[in-house]
Parts: C-alpha cells; sequence; structure tokens
C-alpha cells in the first residue's frame, strides 16, 4: 500500500457483522458516500478457527480467516480525517489481544478518538424512528452525547469487539464512544436501515461531515413500505408474531449455496462496472447482492472496490 500522508486528528470508526447488519452497513454505506480507500489490512494471526470451508460444484475450497482492512477519508476541511476498519467476523478467542493490536496500529496513526457502530434490539414499532443509544470513555465525551440528546446506556453491558475495543481504548486513555441504532427485536435476523442512518446521522454531527442520505433513506423508505403491508396482514390475522415472517417474505431466499439465475448476474455484473466508474454507486450494489444474500460470496471483490487504483474485476470471492 502507498505510503500515508499526514493525517489531520484522525478518527477510527470500526464495526463488525451483527445484528441487523446495522453497523456494518453504516460504515459500507459512510465507504461509499465518502469514495474512501483502502490502506492496509490487519494480521489476525490464529485468532480465528475454521468452522466451516465452501464447496462450489463439488469442489471444496481453502478455507480461509476473516479480513480485517482500514479504510481512510482526507477531509477536505482538514478537521478530522477519518480511519474505517471493516472486519467481516469477530474472533473467537483473545478479543482483548486483537483489540490491543488494532489500537496499537490507531496509536501509530496518531489517531484521537474511537468509534464503534453496532445495534440496540428493543421493542420499538418497526415502523417508529430509530433512536440512538451511546456510550463513551470519558465524561467529555459523555457530555458531547447529551449535547446531542442521544439515548445515554446508563448501565448495562456492550458485547463484543464494539465493546471491548473501547474498554481497551479506555485503558490507554484514548477517546472512545458506542454509537448503537435502535432495531426491532423481533426483526433481528434482517437488515435494518433505518437504525443504520440514525447511526449515522448522529456520527456525521460529531464529525461535522456533509453525507448525502439519500440513498439510504430510499431503502429505508423501501423497508417502511414492506413492513407496513406486513402490519397490516398481521393485524388483519391478529396475530403480532407473524410480522417477522410476514417481512421474510420480500425478501428473496437465500442463495449462498445456490445457482443464481443469468438475469441475477447479469444484474451484479452491471453494478460491479458501474461501481468501478463510480465508487459512490457502490452502496446500490451492495443493497442487491444483501436482497439476493449473496453478499459473502462478492464481499472480497465488493471490498477491492475501495482498493487504491483501478479495482480488478473477477467472479464470486
Amino acid at each position: 500500500m502507498p505510503d500515508l500522508p499526514e493525517l489531520k486528528h484522525p478518527w477510527l470508526v470500526a464495526a463488525w457483522p451483527g445484528m441487523g447488519n446495522v453497523g456494518l452497513n453504516a460504515l459500507v454505506y459512510l465507504l461509499s458516500r465518502l469514495e474512501m480507500r483502502m490502506f492496509r489490512e490487519i494480521d489476525v494471526g490464529d485468532q480465528f478457527g475454521a468452522e466451516e470451508v465452501e464447496v462450489q460444484g463439488g469442489l471444496i475450497r481453502p478455507g480461509r480467516r476473516p479480513r480485517h482492512r482500514f479504510y481512510l477519508w482526507e477531509d477536505p476541511q482538514r478537521r478530522h480525517d477519518q480511519l474505517v476498519l471493516l472486519g467481516e467476523a469477530q474472533p473467537q478467542w483473545g478479543q482483548s489481544e486483537f483489540c490491543r493490536k488494532v489500537l496499537a496500529q490507531a496509536r501509530e496513526l496518531r489517531v484521537e478518538r474511537v468509534f464503534t457502530f453496532a445495534a440496540m434490539a428493543t421493542a420499538m414499532h418497526p415502523q417508529h424512528r430509530s433512536r440512538v443509544y451511546a456510550a463513551a470513555t470519558t465524561p467529555e465525551d459523555l457530555a458531547e452525547l447529551r449535547r446531542l440528546e442521544l439515548e445515554i446506556v446508563e448501565e448495562g453491558q456492550i458485547g463484543g469487539l464494539n465493546g471491548v475495543l473501547l474498554g481497551a481504548a479506555a485503558e490507554v486513555g484514548l477517546r472512545g464512544v458506542c454509537l448503537m441504532g435502535e432495531m426491532p427485536h423481533i426483526l433481528m435476523r434482517l437488515a435494518f436501515p433505518k437504525a443504520s442512518q440514525a447511526v449515522l446521522e448522529a456520527f456525521t454531527a460529531m464529525a461535522r461531515i456533509e453525507l448525502d442520505f439519500a440513498m439510504l433513506a430510499e431503502q429505508v423508505a423501501e423497508m417502511d413500505q414492506q413492513l407496513g403491508t406486513a402490519l397490516a396482514a398481521a393485524e388483519r390475522s391478529n396475530n403480532g408474531g407473524e410480522i417477522a415472517h410476514s417481512v421474510e417474505e420480500f425478501s428473496p431466499p437465500s442463495r449462498a449455496h445456490d445457482r443464481l439465475s443469468d438475469a441475477q448476474r447479469e444484474k451484479i455484473e452491471e453494478l460491479f462496472a458501474g461501481a468501478l466508474r463510480d465508487r459512490g454507486r457502490s452502496f446500490e450494489l451492495k443493497q442487491t447482492l444483501d436482497q439476493l444474500r449473496v453478499f459473502d460470496l462478492y464481499e472480497d471483490r465488493f471490498l477491492d472496490l475501495f482498493k487504491p487504483g483501478e479495482p480488478g474485476e473477477g467472479g464470486p470471492a
């Protein structure tokens, strides 16, 4: 990777797959709209064990460890350059050691604040506004969260690396914030873009970043329409427990191990070609891969769009 420029008051934002893919999709949207570029990858060592291997066409593919990649956006206003850490999975053991490894690189890059994006599952109505729950490592950051009128997590636990990374940051005196988008607990298996947008709106207000939310808002509106249909059906049957099932019917079944149709493959290739010409269109590609539930097959190729220079071509990862 090319040498980095001198960074201006950099912040680090990290997320991993989780409930509703709230944090992951928020970061992918940030990558897309800011046209960030990849600059470094973390060696995860032996902290990830293989639980399965992929089989394609009867052939077993070699297993690989989940990747963790850093991306960069240089703030044209020179307020806070943004570093994004996108992880494919959380380590099965040694989470604290892994977090110390991440923070060692963050301190080398002179990162001033660390953020993690995650989800908070509640009994919220699916069509209501998503609130943002938050916690911080310092009184200074906590005061800022209160000024933004976010929901403060007064006590409890933050599970996984979203919390452990900030605990490790607190140990070394690094400022840190966890932003958690609210989503309905009955829809935890589905992507919930409304929560992703809420998290991004809070973060960009803190970072003073102007971000175009049009594409994400379109996804939220589409989801609300689906939920409205599902809720109406559930009310007619007088069975609220059918809501999640009804919504899932709007999404195609998992195709991770099935063959995509020629038309679907052609659509994916068209979107990849468009994203190659304009990385700002990559979120549209991500939406399609999510809808077909094949993002895992194309994940490496998708994230390669953000490598410096011209991304390469090829098939699914």
